[in-house]
């Protein structure tokens, strides 16, 4: 796969007041150092200079994050009401968000598990509570509770479905589908990592393979996402990176779960109402086919997430931090 230039922007949604790219790997979201010249910010400047906001500081809205090395779906408000919407569905947790990834096996599990191979359940709940990192040269990282230097663990869930065994440069790796169902900091690659399964080119919370063939990327693609605000449904899916056309170091050879049959499973959930069925979402596990998820409980907003709120809806007429 070709590096991140300025050309290279694709765009999979759009609307007046939505814009959903397919952010390459590798590209930062955005950077205050003058020495990052390639940003997606600074991509949409280019393709899109018409839409860039003067009164924020990077120009544009961005509704979440993604990781530097995560590649895939992310959405971008054009305006400030816009914005507000989506803030309000990721504060209720109305939101799905689908990943693809590789994994490989590692070492770093229980003494138990082998050294590499592919993920033995079809379907699993990942439980481990995650926080931050206070070991020495771990600084901004994550780890799960029980981990020495671990701080504040906080309660985390993701949905993992494989859909596919196969080998990854000779080496056996298993292709998954995941599901976030809480928004922690590295959640899916801190909970493959703990469960033995680290995302192939994930060195930070996997093992170098000690040789200079390593992946060109981490192996972690936002596949899918789905926003319904109040006057617009937004839903963008990307394509598949990891498919032996794109990358022929993929060999798949075993096939658990069709991906279409979940996607169909995602984008057939009805669209939240009041009392009403909501979206399999960060409250609620990926659906079987045909399979209507249930409604999850609404907790009582806070003040620290109603503070949050008002802080995150301010912020993007602030200028930067000194």
């Amino acid at each position: 796969m070709e590096p991140g230039s300025m050309e290279n922007l694709s765009v999979v949604y759009r609307s007046r007041d939505f814009l959903v790219v397919n952010k390459h790997w590798d590209v930062r979201i955005d950077s205050k150092a003058w020495r990052e010249t390639l940003t997606l910010q600074e991509q949409l400047r280019h393709h899109f200079p018409e839409l860039a906001d003067p009164d924020t500081y990077y120009g544009f809205r961005f509704c979440h994050q993604l990781d530097f090395s995560t590649s895939g779906a992310l959405c971008v408000a054009l305006n400030k009401a816009a914005a507000g919407s989506a803030y309000k569905c990721f504060k209720e947790r109305l939101v799905t968000k689908a990943y693809l990834a590789l994994r490989q096996m590692s070492s770093m599990g229980s003494p138990a598990q082998q050294v590499r191979g592919h993920v033995q359940e079809s379907r699993t709940t990942i439980s481990y509570a995650i926080g931050k990192n206070s070991a020495e040269g771990r600084a901004h990282t994550m780890c799960i509770a029980g981990t020495q230097g671990c701080e504040n663990p906080k309660p985390s869930l993701t949905e993992l479905v494989v859909l596919e065994h196969g080998l990854y440069s000779g080496d056996p790796v298993s292709k998954v589908l995941l599901q976030p169902l809480t928004g922690r900091t590295h959640q899916l690659r801190v909970h493959c990592s703990a469960l033995g399964h680290p995302v192939v080119g994930d060195l930070t919370y996997g093992q170098a393979l000690g040789r200079e063939d390593q992946p060109f990327r981490m192996m972690l693609h936002a596949f899918y996402l789905r926003i319904p605000t109040s006057t617009e449904h937004v839903e963008a899916c990307t394509p598949d990176p990891f498919v032996p056309a794109v990358d022929a170091c993929w060999s798949p050879h075993t096939l658990v779960q069709p991906l279409d049959q979940l996607v169909q499973a995602l984008r057939a959930a009805p669209d939240p109402t009041e009392g009403g069925p909501r979206l399999s979402s960060p409250s609620t596990p990926l659906p079987e086919p045909g399979q209507t998820p249930s409604p999850p409980a609404k907790p009582p907003e806070t003040e620290a997430q109603r503070a949050s709120c008002l802080q995150w809806l301010s912020e993007w007429t602030l200028g930067p931090e000194s």
